[in-house]
């Protein structure tokens, strides 16, 4: 099955894209769900995921956390507790993956390659521990970075991840993530990423709007 697992509507106040637009797309597509991962809290997508049931499509939840060595995407924290540091941007990287950790979810390094800033994790990526997998593929960037990150992940080992990072419509689907397993909740989601059982890859279903 292909899920999105980055994705964004305008609860992360960075675009406007409606959540019942992002849905209805993925549907479009072809895709059998996508990952909400507002910025910097888990609780905002919550309207999101009860859309999806609406409409019909597995709708999961992360959040994308703004450390101070790059973008992290968590996965299985169940409200914003997580967040001890009362801020949003440059919170302390190793404190958070083991935050994360220490509450059962996982971290991936979102666009780790992308050289925008605090976003971009580069040839440091390949000392970081703690992380589950890495985000290969993505749609907001050039074909190298993911390049560059499809060669850090093979050289740690870890599993891969593709996610849209879609800010609007034309975004949605660009990257997924192919799991060989079936995907019901987050549950099942972490377990397929720590099994490996998941690649990131330019989605196929995907077509220019």
């Amino acid at each position: 099955m292909w899920i999105d697992c980055h994705c964004h509507t305008r609860y992360s106040y960075d675009n406007y894209l409606e959540p019942l637009t992002l849905v209805r797309r993925a549907r479009e597509l072809g895709l059998d769900g996508v990952v909400v991962t507002e910025h910097h809290s888990y609780e905002a997508s919550e309207p999101v995921e009860l859309i999806g049931r609406e409409e019909g499509l597995l709708v999961l939840r992360g959040v994308e956390i703004s450390t101070d060595g790059g973008h992290v995407l968590a996965y299985g924290v169940e409200d914003d507790g997580w967040n001890i540091w009362g801020r949003d941007t440059y919170i302390p990287l190793l404190e958070v993956i083991e935050r994360i950790n220490a509450l059962g979810g996982i971290c991936v390094p979102a666009h780790p390659f992308r050289e925008i800033g605090s976003a971009s994790r580069l040839e440091q990526l390949l000392d970081l521990g703690g992380v589950a997998a890495v985000e290969t593929h993505n749609g907001g960037n050039v074909a190298r970075d993911n390049d560059l990150a499809m060669q850090a992940a093979a050289t740690k080992g870890l599993p891969t991840l593709g996610g849209s990072d879609c800010h609007k419509k034309e975004a949605v689907g660009r990257c997924a993530t192919e799991f060989a397993t079936a995907v019901a909740d987050m549950a099942g989601f972490i377990a397929a990423v720590r099994q490996g059982a998941c690649r990131g890859a330019y989605y196929p279903g995907f077509r220019p709007i």
